[in-house]
């Protein structure tokens, strides 16, 4: 669903990614852990259509990004750091935004149909300013999976929220459909992303430098791994695949 060939990006005189190679299934949840820094906010961009590399290649379902981006934005759904929502409007007024954004047809029966499965149709006439920042990230999850893409992008989508919200995300992204689409998600928590995504991947300086499926690693043998991997010097480094 997605093939990564070596993508390289630079701003300037910084390198940011060196040559990623990175080929997700369709179904896969990927985790993608890494320092700050690291390139996963990047990477992300580059496969959303936000950013351009500056060589390599990036495929969705066999088609160049670089020649098609419009046409396939439209596999692709995208959570962020921040929600990219109106505050002055209702979670129904940005819905329908986004559903013109997208030609999408009968529009209200499919804003209902996410309003419910991120819990918040009871909800769905409040301005968004009065939302809680746990509710408007399962908004911005509703957002992204509008238009029914078979892709979706997690950028550290726990960032700000508390304990009881960032807990309940796994059972948000069930809610969702996970297993209809193929994901692949920042975080930097290696306890969640190991229990949500059923394949792990660690981004250091630029370089992919571990990539194992989660069967195959626990949440001990994955923190020593990662503190080891984030500290050495990945030019270094072959991509680690745990035994």
């Amino acid at each position: 669903m997605i093939e990564i060939k070596k993508l390289v990006k630079t701003f300037g005189h910084r390198v940011v990614l060196r040559g990623i190679d990175l080929t997700i299934n369709p179904g896969d949840f990927v985790t993608l852990l890494g320092a700050n820094g690291a390139g996963k906010t990047t990477l992300l961009h580059i496969v959303a259509t936000l950013s351009k590399p500056t060589a390599g290649e990036v495929l969705i379902n066999g088609y160049s990004l670089a020649k098609a981006a419009g046409q396939l934005r439209r596999f692709i759904g995208l959570v962020s750091h921040k929600p990219l929502l109106y505050d002055d409007l209702t979670a129904v007024q940005n819905l329908q935004f986004y559903a013109r954004l997208y030609d999408l047809e009968a529009v209200p029966a499919r804003i209902e149909t996410v309003l419910r499965q991120v819990g918040l149709f009871e909800r769905r006439f409040d301005p968004i300013r009065t939302y809680s920042r746990g509710m408007q990230q399962r908004l911005a999850i509703a957002r992204a999976i509008l238009h029914n893409p078979p892709i979706l992008l997690l950028d550290e989508p726990d960032t700000g929220l508390d304990q009881h919200a960032a807990d309940r995300l796994g059972q948000l992204l069930d809610a969702v459909g996970i297993e209809q689409r193929t994901i692949l998600m920042t975080t930097h928590n290696l306890e969640r992303g190991l229990s949500l995504g059923n394949r792990v991947v660690i981004l250091s300086q630029g370089k992919i430098v571990f990539d194992a499926p989660r069967p195959e690693i626990d949440i001990d043998e994955l923190r020593q791994q990662y503190f080891r991997l984030i500290q050495g010097n990945p030019a270094a480094l072959e991509v680690q695949h745990p035994r």
